[in-house]
């Protein structure tokens, strides 16, 4: 084993995926394997970040061709997963080990692959790196299905493509961020566009400062979804060109490349900035608006081979000329940059300065190299492996692009200022308002006061005047009784003494006079309140007498509400025997006639029509004077009476009552629709819902009342109804009211599958005429 590892061709003890292959000069080094650390919007910087060129090799299965040709051969290359090691025998006794980055074997899934290879990058893209993932190897090992398969039949054989765009939308906002796809085609040394043929050749152009390369004039389409991208992806592979060979049925003759522009809005955290005295409680230093520009480039290469083996010829031969030639430029850089040589042959070919940032640039990279195990395309193979081992030593320095994002800072400015001028207007606008407002109130109120300070005053003045002229008025007459009474005393010659005494004596009469009257009412108040005491306590006889005739008096009024019912019953009753006897003595008479009724008897008819005319008229005065008698909040009130027979009777009236478009409005308004659907949903009775159902179906001839059938679920409680009935007549009316409801258009779609259930129980003649629901108690 140790002769085998000094006679490797390669440099022995290549870096592993958990080992760099140079100690790292600073201190924030890469996670294992190389990848660049995921950093917050706060501290992502444009400094660089070493990180070395991941590679993994894929060991393709044996195809039929091989099964029959190596038959008798064991594969040349032996796989260690485990040790990340592969040796490639070179006969019985001898073979080389490699050490790569990973190791994949022959059953190694699709998501086991990408999720070695290509997530890595992909994470590093969304963070602002960018990122490139190729294949490389000899024609027909499956570079093609590993990057660029669809996975239409099967999704678990999705190519890195699909699942590094679905990884990128997901983790994507559509509101600030935004993705660009182009894809494009080298071939024989001509750029040509996969997404528009028409565009076969493309300049490349490189920034002398910076060292980007751009394709100025290329398809850029922007990705929304998943679905969208496929589509990109099956016209791309459709303008690709393949031819068949000899190593492979399917061979691409050119080197695919797939560019994905991520464009990402960061915003960079608020630093607290400390000032002169070291106090950073205040200061505050805003966040600015960023853009980080990344890009994804995806490269399925050409499968090199060997003419002699493909057997190309012609055409074919020259794009094997020219595929050979681009893989040797890049495997002369990759050497290059791998020995730290100071010139790099970027421009010996179009395809090195498309991939100068993949190699020795800022992007973070990932190798994936095919390889076969038969045996007799062992040099093929050898010269992949080392491709991939020279790949190892090449060193990236990764680096965000960050830029200020002018024009987000200048549209949240301007809407920010839009919004402060609205406010600002609105703020003025509202200010003036108030201001008009308070000069309004201010007004109206200093012209109540004037108004109220002006009445007041001239109240005042009024009330003075009245006052002064009644004072006056009052010494006037004072003046004058006390003249009156000096001339009146001169003239008698009597003191003022002698005229008091009689006042005194006066008032004194009188005051005696009011002191005997009020102890005569105080004695009369005593007598009357020892009256009122001797009748408020009544004897015990008179007490049993009053308790008797108190229950007599309410025997009398229960037995009163009885013979009231019972003549409603009766009358009722007697309506629907009169008219039962005209329906039979006319079924009779019709059925006396048969089959020989002729047009020439279309005298009787016209009697028998008036005939039946009139007692239906008659019923109708009869159910009119029972309605006039009684009442019908009366009526109303025997529908939830505990007696059976006066309950259907007293729903029978309701029913004739409601065949008349008069009595609707009035039976609906005063509770008789909510009691009928009651009956329906409590009552179990037959006839009790048969009749309710045909009082229903009349209500429903109104569109108003068809409005509160439905609020309060009549077509669940009609529904119900016929599922739990059994009697045709009951069916019957259900039928005619659903059939009623189905008259209003708003209603056909909700009363639809209750008018195909009754259709469905044989009565669908119930719908042809509305006017069929109109019946009467004869009917129920």
């Amino acid at each position: 084993m140790a002769s085998n590892l000094n006679r490797n061709g390669a440099q022995r003890g290549s870096a592993k995926f958990d080992r760099p292959l140079k100690p790292r000069p600073r201190a924030s080094s890469p996670l294992p394997g190389g990848s660049a650390p995921r950093r917050s919007n706060s501290a992502a910087k444009n400094d660089a970040v070493p990180g070395r060129v991941r590679v993994a090799v894929r060991l393709r299965p044996r195809n039929a061709e091989e099964e029959m040709a190596d038959a008798d051969f064991g594969d040349c290359v032996e796989l260690q997963p485990e040790l990340k090691r592969l040796k490639l025998r070179r006969n019985n006794w001898d073979s080389d080990t490699y050490e790569f980055d990973e190791v994949l074997t022959q059953s190694a899934s699709q998501k086991r692959v990408y999720e070695v290879v290509a997530k890595p990058v992909v994470e590093s893209v969304l963070d602002g790196y960018n990122g490139t993932v190729m294949a490389y190897g000899q024609t027909g090992t499956g570079k093609t299905f590993t990057l660029g398969q669809l996975g239409e039949g099967d999704t678990s054989s999705r190519g890195i493509m699909v699942r590094s765009m679905e990884d990128i939308l997901a983790d994507l906002s559509p509101d600030t961020d935004s993705v660009t796809v182009s894809y494009h085609q080298l071939y024989m040394e001509t750029l040509q566009d996969l997404l528009n043929p028409a565009n076969d050749n493309i300049p490349i152009v490189e920034d002398p400062r910076t060292g980007d390369v751009s394709l100025p004039g290329a398809t850029i389409v922007e990705i929304r979804d998943q679905q969208s991208f496929l589509e990109l992806l099956r016209i791309g592979e459709a303008n690709r060109v393949a031819a068949n060979t000899k190593m492979n049925t399917e061979s691409s003759r050119s080197h695919a490349m797939l560019t994905v522009h991520i464009k990402r809005s960061v915003v960079e955290s608020e630093d607290i900035v400390s000032s002169q005295n070291g106090d950073a409680s205040h200061l505050i230093k805003p966040s600015k608006p960023l853009v980080r520009k990344s890009k994804l480039v995806v490269v399925d290469l050409a499968g090199s081979e060997r003419v002699h083996k493909s057997g190309s010829e012609g055409l074919m031969l020259e794009e094997a000329k020219s595929i050979n030639l681009s893989l040797s430029s890049l495997g002369k850089c990759i050497n290059a940059l791998a020995e730290n040589s100071a010139h790099v042959p970027f421009r010996d070919s179009k395809l090195t300065r498309m991939l100068r940032d993949s190699f020795g640039g800022t992007a973070r990279t990932s190798l994936i190299v095919t390889i076969g195990p038969s045996p007799r395309h062992r040099g093929e193979t050898s010269s992949t492996i080392l491709f991939g081992q020279r790949a190892m030593k090449v060193e990236n320095m990764l680096k965000i692009k960050e830029e200020f994002d002018y024009k987000s800072l200048s549209r949240k400015l301007e809407i920010q200022l839009d919004k402060l001028i609205a406010e600002n207007e609105r703020q003025h606008k509202a200010f003036e308002d108030d201001i008009e407002k308070i000069n309004l109130e201010a007004q109206c109120r200093i012209l109540e006061v004037e108004r109220n300070f002006a009445n007041a005053l001239e109240q005042e003045k009024l009330k003075c005047q009245m006052e002064y002229m009644g004072i006056v008025k009052e010494l006037e007459q004072k003046l004058v009784l006390n003249q009156e009474r000096h001339d009146c005393n001169a003239d008698d010659g009597e003191g003022p003494a002698q005229s008091s005494a009689d006042e005194v004596a006066e008032i004194k009469m009188l005051l005696e006079t009011e002191s005997n009257r009020r102890k005569a009412a105080e004695e009369e108040l005593t007598h009357l309140k020892r009256q009122l005491g001797k009748y408020t306590k009544p004897e015990e006889g008179e007490d049993s007498e009053i308790t008797k005739l108190r229950n007599l008096l309410e025997d009398e009024a229960h037995q009163k509400k009885k013979l009231e019912e019972e003549i409603i019953i009766l009358r009722s009753q007697l309506l629907q025997a009169n008219f039962e006897t005209e329906q039979m003595r006319r079924c009779l008479e019709g059925g006396s006639s048969g089959s020989t009724f002729s047009a020439t008897d279309s005298s009787t008819t016209q009697v028998r029509h008036s005939q039946f005319k009139d007692a239906a008229n008659g019923q109708k005065s009869s159910v009119a004077t029972l309605f006039e008698q009684v009442g019908l909040q009366k009526i109303l009130s025997l529908l939830e009476s505990d007696d059976a027979n006066v309950r259907i009777h007293a729903v029978k009236v309701v029913a004739n009552l409601a065949a008349e478009e008069a009595n609707q409005k009035r039976i609906v308004e005063s509770g008789g629709l909510t009691s009928l659907l009651m009956l329906l949903r409590r009552y179990e009775d037959e006839t009790v819902r048969r009749v309710a159902a045909g009082a229903i179906a009349n209500l429903a001839m109104n569109e108003a009342n068809q409005e509160l059938i439905m609020a309060e679920g009549g077509i669940t409680l009609l529904s119900m109804a016929a599922s739990d009935a059994e009697d045709p007549q009951t069916l019957r009316m259900v039928a005619g009211a659903i059939a009623n409801l189905c008259g209003n258009g708003r209603y056909q779609g909700i009363t639809g599958n209750s008018k195909m259930w009754t259709s469905r129980r044989s009565f669908p003649s119930c719908t042809r005429n509305r006017q069929f629901c109109k019946m009467r108690v004869s009917s129920f």
